[in-house]
């Protein structure tokens, strides 16, 4: 019997690698000779360098950059020196998480250390990148990045304008005399998620800036500020379209990608699937198995359970998903090709007792137990 696990982190408790060793742990309990093949998964934000760097035979680079707000802060990425790929998280650098609540300023908050990121990659060598943009403290556009870079946005005095949004009510012209040479010869593919503009009342500083610090008049602040920031894009790039679906995603960044970098925003998980050539480990499976911390009815919108199940019923195959909880319209993804889910937590408790480690491992291993006691009653 041959089992693939494609299984999600669960956030807090498990990564990929480490709910998939659980699973075979449990399920070797019942067919010791079993053929299990652990493969690490990702939806393009949180845990997408570990999955992408195990699962393309990589390993991690760390370098200090800037944070958020210019602090310095290590952030490792994966380099795959096979295609001299770098996976980058945005959020290594740049990320909601690097900042207390108390503390967060979406005016002042910087994307720079990101293109720090970049080009210390550049330096060794990669010229393909994958990169994952959600969680961001920022609501730059990218402009930071794009300035670590050695793109010039410039006042009308021609001075560099200060890190963060706020620079932007500055901008009057963007140069591209200093930009890293070798970035000419680089390609991007985004994860990237959210289909909101860079402005207006579905853009990111309406929609998202309020959950980074920002108060009504941020917001609109910032929504004219990166209007300005389009503006003066097409000078240099006529076709620079702060409507396209996605330009919004991690404070704009997504623009930034699209419009000065040879980029294209696309689906996290479509990415990972690809990347991390899951179809050519399913393709002769009994077995496939996904999962993640909580299915529920926005799991069969096109999250990581539901594409690895589309991908397994292209081929034929039976999935089964595992969850630390279930909700009651989980039953959707029945619709998208998982046949049958189940929660692992095995008795009343805590969120924080359900979300430890060594429990959500040892619920993993049980609940595959019973998984495979099942199947062997049918076999």
């Amino acid at each position: 019997m041959k089992i693939v696990t494609a299984i999600d982190s669960f956030k807090g408790s498990m990564t990929s690698i480490e709910a998939g060793n659980a699973f075979s742990d449990g399920f070797h309990r019942v067919f010791p000779d079993a053929e299990i093949i652990v493969r690490p998964l990702a939806d393009g934000g949180e845990g997408t360098v570990e999955a992408l760097t195990n699962g393309m035979n990589g390993h991690l680079e760390h370098v200090t950059v800037s944070g958020p707000f210019g602090q310095p802060v290590d952030c490792a990425y994966g380099l795959i020196q096979d295609s001299m790929t770098a996976v980058i998280e945005m959020s290594g650098a740049a990320g909601i998480t690097l900042v207390p609540a108390e503390d967060l300023k979406p005016l002042k908050a910087t994307t720079y250390g990101v293109g720090e990121v970049i080009a210390d990659a550049i330096k060794k060598g990669c010229r393909r990148f994958i990169i994952g943009i959600g969680g961001s403290a920022t609501n730059d556009g990218g402009a930071g990045m794009l300035q670590a870079l050695g793109f010039g946005l410039l006042d009308d005095d021609g001075r560099e304008i200060p890190r963060g949004a706020e620079g932007l009510e500055k901008l009057a012209v963007i140069t591209t005399d200093q930009v890293i040479p070798e970035l000419s010869e680089c390609t991007f593919r985004i994860a990237c998620d959210v289909t909101n503009p860079l402005c207006g009342s579905n853009g990111c500083s309406s929609v998202f800036g309020p959950q980074k610090g920002a108060g009504p008049e941020d917001i609109e602040n910032m929504d004219r500020w990166l209007a300005r920031f389009a503006t003066v894009a097409r000078t240099l790039h006529p076709d620079a379209d702060p409507e396209f679906p996605g330009t919004g995603a991690a404070g704009g960044m997504g623009f930034a990608f699209r419009t000065f970098l040879p980029a294209k925003l696309e689906s996290g998980i479509q990415i990972v699937l690809e990347e991390t050539r899951l179809e050519s480990y399913l393709k002769d499976a009994d077995l496939i198995i996904t999962g993640e911390g909580r299915l529920d009815c926005q799991t069969a919108m096109g999250k990581v359970p539901v594409g690895v199940a589309r991908l397994a019923k292209a081929h034929g195959k039976p999935v089964i998903a595992l969850a630390g909880s279930v909700t009651d319209d989980a039953s959707a993804c029945i619709e998208c090709g998982i046949d049958a889910y189940f929660p692992i937590v095995r008795g009343v408790s805590t969120l924080e007792e359900a979300c430890d480690s060594e429990n959500a491992r040892k619920n993993m291993a049980a609940a595959a137990e019973q998984a495979a006691r099942l199947i062997k009653l049918t076999r």
